[in-house]
This record gives structure tokens, sequence and C-alpha cells, in this order.
């Protein structure tokens, strides 16, 4: 059936180059082999032309099908280009939401200042947040474990505060991470070695993980080697930049604190979740803090507390708090812990390890238990001091059973999907997307040569669905933060944890929770459609630049109509772009765009091409 307004011979005419040069690669690579095999005549002639003739260059062309070109010329838009201009210096490492004089404007008390505050409409700058002088592209995984280019995060005071703990020190033009922390001085790999006595982390089982105030998040570093991924937050505070250190070395960090406000992730969303002298005062309000983490954490999974006030008896004094206040403070986070139903495994030396029961019948629910109907609904929701109750079901143990090890869980069917969780997604169509999704990817990859080659480390999916896109590029050279929408039709960021994979919930009508110049690939799918009068769509574009590298790319899939908007848009931010039909062909509606961000530093007004590092 020919698509409308498009007539079946001018399409088959715009057609017939390609196929013509389809014909001539492949009659010319049948006469290259015959003439290689020894049986033809004129033999260097077809050599050479079947060398000129590589068949390689047709994933270049810079060519558009004869329906976009007809969008085009009815999208008169194109010849009114707005040009946006850099933002000043002084807003190179600017993170809108968590700006730290707008956040002197609101109450200390319970971090609610170090929570998101959003500048209004009129507040926002509106402007392409420059580079650093001297960026570079970072060092590939997993050297960017180790060592971060001086010149992308350019601030030393952590080497000056943290030195005798062995967080990061200054060597030339880079930052080097030794693997300590606080509370593990001799190296992140030891300090797991010792939690893997006790939690299962060698076997899959324990795949997703929270970690609470990480630092420069170098246990969530060296937990990949476990095959662990953990989602880390930290303040943006006088801690200049730790998140951004964690993001630059290729570690996945968000900007977030236990504060007023819920976690952004889904209930039963994390198999361990971790505090090593993150400084969270899990005693107060009534064990609220706890009661959030419960939230987040599977029955069956693991809270790791390191530092104050475990062991207090032996450690006050270096701690220089009175024995007293420390000795309180543990017996509340005990006492919490009782309530939670979580099941003391160890405590050795400063580690304390709990395990939430996969039940909780008979216990003492007192705080009362939330009233909340739905545990997911978290977006700027105040966080209580109440218990999340566990799913409703008559065989609880399906719901601890259905976490299979990673990385079976991948793939298998997750809970909130068999159990009929999710309105309109059942087994069938959880495989057909995953089906799809697959076949996108490939498509994505003939287009884009280098999205396996390890130069993408940190990759957003903008509007993640059932996490099939991530699902499609597992690999330990990179790791995907898949973010739900909170307009979204159907909340499946539970579905996404269930499968071994990370995201957090965001509405694209503000800026993300990260520095910029933290993601290397972002991929856009249906988002602008999504967000079609929900907010200016120029607002999302300045934001995706805000948090996209130099040279980073982006893949927009969505209708032709909404791709040439975005197109045009771009096209004064200093973006590079390519059009192409949908892999399915031309009849498809859905076009996709791939865009390159061009390299620039503060102070230039031309673009090169980003140095490398060795």
């Amino acid at each position: 059936m020919a698509y409308k307004g498009i007539p079946n011979e001018r399409r088959s005419r715009s057609s017939m180059p390609i196929f013509v040069i389809v014909a001539l690669c492949c009659a010319f690579y049948i006469l290259g082999a015959w003439q290689r095999s020894g049986f033809g005549k004129g033999d260097s002639i077809a050599l050479e032309v079947t060398k000129q003739a590589d068949c390689s260059v047709l994933s270049n062309l810079q060519y558009e099908t004869q329906e976009i070109r007809d969008a085009r010329v009815t999208d008169d838009s194109d010849t009114d280009i707005k040009e946006f201009k850099p933002c000043d210096d002084q807003y190179i490492d600017y993170t809108p939401c968590q700006d730290q004089m707008r956040a002197m404007m609101f109450p200390r008390e319970n971090m609610n200042y170090r929570e998101r505050h959003c500048p209004t409409e009129e507040g926002k700058l509106r402007c392409l947040v420059p580079a650093p002088k001297g960026y570079v592209t970072p060092f590939p995984w997993p050297k960017s474990r180790d060592y971060v280019p001086f010149a992308n995060a350019p601030y030393k005071s952590l080497t000056v505060e943290k030195a005798v703990q062995n967080w990061i020190q200054y060597e030339g033009n880079v930052f080097r991470f030794p693997g300590g922390g606080t509370q593990f001085p001799n190296g992140a790999d030891a300090y797991i070695e010792d939690l893997a006595s006790i939690i299962p982390l060698d076997n899959g089982l324990v795949r997703t993980a929270l970690d609470t105030g990480c630092g420069v998040a170098s246990w969530g570093a060296y937990l990949f080697k476990k095959n662990v991924i953990a989602m880390s937050f930290a303040p943006r505070d006088s801690h200049e930049a730790q998140v951004q250190f964690a993001l630059e070395r290729g570690v996945p960090a968000v900007i977030g604190v236990l504060g007023t406000i819920k976690l952004p992730y889904p209930s039963r969303a994390f198999d361990m979740a971790h505090c090593s002298r993150c400084l969270i005062p899990w005693a107060s309000n009534n064990g609220m803090y706890m009661m959030e983490v419960d939230r987040v954490l599977r029955p069956g999974g693991y809270w790791v507390l390191s530092g104050p006030p475990i062991n207090w008896i032996n450690n006050y004094q270096a701690w220089q708090r009175p024995k007293e206040e420390l000795e309180e403070e543990q017996r509340k986070i005990e006492e919490t812990a009782e309530r939670l139903c979580w099941e003391k495994k160890h405590e050795r030396g400063e580690i304390a390890i709990w395990q939430k029961r996969t039940n909780c019948h008979g216990k003492d629910l007192e705080p009362a238990m939330c009233k909340s109907t739905n545990p997911d609904d978290v977006w700027y929701k105040k966080m209580e001091a109440c218990i999340t109750p566990y799913p409703e079901t008559t065989h609880l143990e399906e719901v601890v059973g259905a976490w299979k090890p990673f990385p079976e869980r991948l793939n298998a069917i997750p809970y909130r999907v068999s159990s009929g969780s999710i309105p309109g997604v059942s087994a069938d169509s959880f495989q057909e997307d995953n089906k799809t999704w697959r076949k996108h990817v490939n498509f994505y990859k003939t287009e884009n040569k280098i999205m396996s080659s390890g130069r993408y480390r940190n990759i957003m999916d903008m509007n993640a669905g059932l996490g099939s896109f991530a699902a499609a590029l597992e690999s330990p050279k990179l790791w995907v933060m898949n973010v739900m929408p909170t307009i979204a039709k159907r909340d499946t960021l539970g579905v996404i944890y269930e499968r071994g994979l990370i995201g957090i919930y965001h509405d694209w009508c503000e800026a993300f929770s990260t520095y910029p110049r933290t993601y290397d690939l972002i991929h856009a799918h249906g988002v602008f459609s999504l967000y079609k009068d929900k907010c200016n769509m120029e607002d999302i574009l300045l934001e995706m630049d805000r948090i996209l590298r130099p040279e980073g790319a982006v893949i927009f899939r969505d209708e032709l109509d909404v791709l040439l908007k975005v197109k045009r848009i771009v096209g004064g931010m200093r973006w590079n772009t390519k059009m192409v039909d949908h892999e399915d062909g031309p009849l498809i509606t859905e076009k996709v765009l791939f865009a390159v961000k061009q390299y620039w530093v503060a102070g230039e007004s031309s673009s090169t091409s980003a140095p490398q590092m060795g």
C-alpha cells in the first residue's frame, strides 16, 4: 500500500540510484572474486573497480528519501534557524536544579536545601553550557575507573580533604583514584571481598545496588568486577564535584540526598543498599530514612552500614563523639531494623549487615503501614515514617523467587509482568519488545559504527519503556541510565530493575540531576511526542546539550514532523545531524535522526576536534 501523498512512481525513481549502486557493488564483488580465482580476463581492471566501489560507503551517504525531502519543503521553518549562544564561563558546571546559590534560600532542616529546587521559566538560562578549556575525551573503561583528566573536572579540594583516606590524588595532568575510601583505606577491592563473605556477590543473585552518600563512587566502580551495578548518589555540597568525578570515571551516579522527598526509584528495586560513613542520620525522624531504604530494597535484599555508630565502644574517642550518644544511635537503628523485619547477619569491626526478611508475619508493625496504595508514586512526594507493605500475594515466595541470577534475569519474564501488575504488558508483548529493540539497536550500529567500540560508556535512555534498548546493548563496556518519564502512560521502572538494570524517575520539563558533560550517548525514543504541549522543546534539547559530552552522540526516534522540528532547533546548537528512514522502509512514518555534538570549549567561537587522552 502506498504511503499517503507519495506517488508510487516517484518513490520508485528516488530508490533507483540506491538499487543501481547495490547492483554494481555485487557485480564488481563477483567480478573481483572471479579475477582473484585466476579464471578471468582483465584482472587488474576488475580489481581496481572493486576497490573504488567499496560498498561500506553506503552507510555514510548523506541521502534523504523523497518523503523526507517533501516534508522539508513544507516545513519552511528551515529558513529561520535560531542560533543559541554559549553561556558565560561561570556556568561551566551549572546544575540548574541543584544550584548552590539558590539552595541557600531553602531550609537546612533535613537537608531540604540540598534537594531539587529548579529555576522558574523566567530563570532558565537557555544557552549552551561550555566545556572547560583543555577538555579532552575521557579514558576508555576500565582505565577511566582509575584516571580522570584534570581539565575535565579541575577541582583539587578533595585531594587535600581526603588525602589520608586514599580517595583521589593529583598527578600531573590527571587525577588518580587508588580505590580507597573513608571506611576502606586498603582499597575497595578488599572491602568488597569482606562483604562477599556474607553477601552472595559472586553468583548473580545480587545485581543492583544503591550507594547512599557515595563520595567519588569507588565502591560502585569496583563492584563492576562482580557484575554488580550500583546506583550511587551524593549531594552537591562542600565535597566539590564528587558525583562529577564518579561519572567522569564511568560509574553511574546522580546528584541526590536523603532529605524530605522520597528517592526517585521504585519499590523493591535494589538487591543491596550501602552506606559507608555516609553521614546520614539513620536514627533520626523515627527511622524515616531506614524506612525509605526498606521501600526500595527487595525482600531478601541486604543493607550494609559501615562506620559510626557501629562498634562505637571501641571507636568513640577516634570519632570524637560522646559514647552515650553513639550507643543511643545504634540502639535506635537496631530497633528500627527489627520493626522493618531486617535480620542482622553480621557485625565485625565497623561493618554491620542486615538482610530484609522475605516475609514479615507476626511482627510489631509500629509505626503504621504507609497509606499510599502505590509505593512507586514518588516524584516530589514527601517521605514518611511508615512501613511499605510487602506485595499483595498469597504466595510471597513467587516475588522472591522472581529474582533470577544475572544475566539470566535480563531476559526472563519479570514478576511485575507475569503477575499482571503492568496494564497492557503481557509475557508475549514483553518478549516482542525485546525482539523489536534488538532489531533497532542492530540498525543503529549500522549507522553509528562505533557504538560497540567502547567509545560510549555512559549511556542514557530518556524514555526507557521496558528497558529493552538497554538489554540489547548490555556489555561490560557500558551502562545505561534508564529514565522513566513521570508522565509516561505506564510506569515500568520496576520492570527495568527486575531485569537487573538501573534507572530513575524524571520529568523532562526540568533539568536532570547531573553535572554537564556526563553522558556519551543519549537515546530519545518518542520523547518529544510524549512531551508535546507539556513543555518547551527547546528547553529539553538544551538540557540534552548540557549533559552530553563534546562529540557525544544522540539518537532520536520519533515521527517525521517532530524530528524535522528537532533538526531545525539543534541546527543552532552546534550539532551535526543525519535523518534516515525507519529500518523497515520509507513507508513507516517513524524516522530516526542521528546527531553528534561538536567539540568546542569556553572562549571558542568555532568547533574543532576533541583532544584524546592516551
